[in-house]
């Protein structure tokens, strides 16, 4: 059997098991990666070369930057400062999707997530707002903030790792362009629109054991820690963004900001190590491996054919970049956000080369289309997080998060063309 056959097959064997979720998706993608092995399509050195990857390391660090500024409660005193001054359910949804956003833009967006539900169902008690009107807003927020910088999303990285492997890459701030304006856009139709479309199912009391049914107390941390571990994330990610300027790798200049807090004692070492989340790392390095086998035993090029064969001998640009974000929009859906995307950036890469078009066109629409995770409440972890809570149906998600994607590809469709043209 040749290579090209054997990684379609694993390709195939990835997909229903992303899709499935009967194993963790980290297990489903190191299970290919040493299937790759163990039938030759790759050395084992390179299927794992994932761990030494430069954005791994990044992730890495950010985890235990993002880490302590939760831990300190600084992110809590964030949001509920922000959130003080609304006095309407409108107005604090605003604020709501705003703050998230904006956090989710240099964090975990399922960090964010998770500090702003206890936060919101605080809000919810004392002013009498259904937690149902305001957890989908915040989910919304979370998944759209992923793409207003590099390090939003796993997903970013991805497509990232597979530029560099090409010699290019996306600058820190470039998926903003698109991002921010689907951001904007989002807010404004959650706030009007939306609103309506929101459900308002009353409130039911929170399991004693869940645990956003408690509230953390953070009286007690030192408030210099909650200052510093504002500062030392501030300073890594204006690092971050003059990387060419100062000259620091990113993974660097995220280790630099992980390792001064650590030292300074803002969180100790054993929450640090414990906020490097494995599931993500195992789940990246996996990705890598199945998107190199894709690209060296030509699999990937042979649905790229397919793909553009099936569209026409000389398909409209428009017409494919309508058919990359709709697609990556679906499957997201339907699978995890970043199982979407890494399953999709090696294909993409592959469109590119087969039409002869800009690689970073490609791979923006992908990751775009791939953070459109609003319609299900199994598209990204922070979608289920607040199943529960919110008292949400299946139909709740369909009904507020279909038209916001429409909104998403409308927004989309006009600027990619502008600022990320197929052939520039």
């Amino acid at each position: 059997m040749s290579s090209s056959i054997i990684t379609l097959l694993f390709l195939v064997f990835a997909v229903v098991m992303f899709a499935w979720e009967k194993l963790p998706l980290s297990i489903t993608a190191m299970t290919v990666a040493i299937g790759l092995t163990l039938t030759g399509v790759l050395e084992p050195k390179d299927a794992f070369s994932g761990f030494v990857d430069g954005n791994v390391l990044l992730f890495m660090g950010m985890f235990i930057v993002g880490a302590a500024f939760f831990d300190t409660g600084m992110a809590q005193k964030v949001g509920g400062l922000v959130t003080k001054f609304a006095k309407t359910e409108r107005q604090l949804i605003v604020a709501v999707m705003t703050i998230t956003g904006l956090m989710s833009g240099v964090l975990s967006n399922t960090g964010t997530a998770a500090v702003l539900i206890p936060v919101l169902i605080g809000i919810s008690a004392k002013s009498g707002f259904a937690r149902s009107k305001l957890m989908i807003p915040l989910v919304l927020a979370a998944a759209m903030g992923g793409n207003l910088s590099l390090i939003g999303a796993p997903g970013n990285m991805i497509a990232q790792s597979a530029l560099e492997e090409i010699g290019l890459k996306f600058g820190f701030f470039e998926y903003a362009k698109v991002g921010l304006p689907i951001l904007m856009a989002g807010i404004l139709f959650m706030a009007t629109i939306g609103y309506k479309l929101l459900p308002n199912h009353k409130d039911q009391e929170l399991d004693s054991d869940s645990v956003f049914a408690k509230q953390d107390d953070y009286s007690t941390v030192p408030e210099w820690k909650q200052y510093l571990s504002l500062i030392i994330l501030v300073l890594t990610v204006l690092a971050m963004i003059f990387e060419d300027q100062l000259g620091i790798k990113l993974y660097v200049s995220a280790w630099i900001g992980a390792l001064s807090l650590v030292i300074s004692g803002v969180i100790s070492e054993k929450k640090a190590m414990k906020s490097i989340d494995m599931h993500t790392i195992f789940l990246f390095v996996g990705s890598l491996a199945l998107a190199k086998a894709l690209d060296q035993s030509g699999a990937g090029a042979l649905i790229a054919d397919t793909i553009v064969n099936t569209l026409g001998s000389d398909p409209s640009p428009f017409l494919l970049l309508i058919v990359v974000l709709v697609l990556s929009a679906v499957m997201t859906n339907f699978m995890s956000n970043t199982a979407t995307t890494a399953l999709l950036v090696p294909i993409s890469l592959s469109i590119a080369n087969s039409m002869g078009a800009d690689p970073r066109a490609v791979l923006m629409a992908t990751v775009i289309g791939g953070s459109m995770a609003y319609a299900t409440p199994i598209g990204m972890p922070a979608n289920t997080m607040v199943y529960g809570i919110g008292g949400y149906k299946f139909r709740d998600y369909v009904k507020a998060g279909s038209p916001l994607i429409l909104v998403s590809l409308v927004v989309a469709a006009i600027l990619l063309p502008i600022l990320f043209p197929f052939y520039p």
